[in-house]
């Protein structure tokens, strides 16, 4: 499979709910970097720290999160993801969507670092009783 190809199919596994498969090109060390702003804003380190921190967290926190991907870029060995994150909030009831923009870093076939870019205020907004 390409770089490409890898990234792809972790989306394909976030879609059909298949956390193994969302996990399967992690490295052992991968860091895992959430965007400044974001409710789960920091850096992850290894699988289990992903798995627990970021994909169990959102399910916690939102009903039917999703993140949709438009376009998975091809630049060798570091992959874009671009789409839309969405979700209703199980607290608040309020829904949102946010642009993303996903940079995955990969060696040897291995997912070694992804850094998340996104709208964190419109998730934030989602997660406030107050409005704008």
């Amino acid at each position: 499979m390409t770089n490409a190809e890898i990234i792809a199919a972790h989306y394909a596994a976030s879609d059909a709910g298949d956390l193994d498969g969302m996990l399967a090109p992690f490295a052992a060390d991968i860091e895992w970097t959430e965007a400044d702003g974001f409710p789960l804003a920091g850096t992850y380190v290894g699988p289990r720290a992903v798995a627990e921190g970021v994909f169990a967290r959102l399910q916690q926190d939102w009903d039917g999160f999703r993140a949709d991907v438009d376009e998975v870029l091809d630049a060798g060995a570091t992959i874009i993801g671009i789409g839309t994150y969405s979700g209703t909030n199980r607290v608040t009831g309020k829904s949102f969507a946010a642009r993303f923009t996903h940079i995955w870093r990969l060696e040897s076939t291995r997912v070694v670092r992804f850094e998340q870019v996104v709208d964190s205020a419109l998730v934030v907004e989602a997660m406030s009783w107050t409005t704008r």
